[in-house]
């Protein structure tokens, strides 16, 4: 083989490893940009939990595959219907017993969970995992809620966090019950209270009601 003709191997061989890279970083970011839109604040979360970027993506892809196994549903029209009462009927207790309702909320979100087709009997991280795939917008709220629920037993929770607990028990909820915001009056008001902002605002400026 010619001194011209190793030089033009060697070109070639260069420019397939070119392209083997460049197509390589390719499928790369567009993979961390698939990950990104379907985990949203979970990606950043499970980055700063690993040691590096591709941990946490291999954790983020044994995550897909896992709940690619379960048998994950949308709730019956009559399930909805039922579950939306029965979170009318927690809220409402909010106000006499907001520790109750709070509890109570955490379990209407566990019932839900189950009937969706996620395993409840695992320790809580792992069903945050796998609500991450689906749910990666409102697990902040579901950690948050977890962790002011947690201390109800001891009454360490003031009614303030409690009230925030129910929001962010809400969030996730309507999630799970496939439900999308609204503009409507109802959509309006406090998740805890049933209050509707407005009224509530208005309260607070005049407790008498003028």
């Amino acid at each position: 083989m010619t001194a011209g003709t190793l030089i033009w191997v060697a070109v070639i061989v260069v420019v397939v490893v070119a392209i083997a890279a460049v197509a390589y970083l390719a499928l790369r970011h567009q993979l961390r940009s698939r990950l990104r839109e379907r985990f949203g604040p979970e990606y950043e979360r499970t980055l700063a939990g690993q040691k590096n970027r591709g941990a946490a993506e291999q954790e983020l892809l044994a995550r897909e595959e896992r709940v690619a196994e379960l048998d994950i549903r949308p709730l019956a029209p009559e399930s909805r219907q039922t579950y939306a009462a029965r979170w009318t009927e927690v809220q409402e207790r909010f106000v006499d017993a907001p520790g109750f309702a709070v509890t109570e909320a955490d379990q209407l979100v566990t019932v839900v969970m189950a009937e969706r087709g996620y395993p409840i009997e695992d320790d809580f991280e792992q069903r945050v995992s796998d609500l991450s795939v689906g749910h990666g917008d409102t697990l902040d709220h579901y950690r948050q809620a977890h962790e002011i629920s947690g201390r109800v037993a001891t009454k360490k929770a003031s009614t303030e966090e409690l009230r925030q607990a129910m929001v962010h028990y809400r969030s996730l909820f309507e999630e799970l019950l496939g439900e999308s915001p609204t503009n409507d009056r109802a959509s309006r008001r406090d998740p805890a209270t049933g209050r509707d902002d407005q009224d509530e605002r208005t309260s607070r400026r005049d407790p008498g009601g003028r």
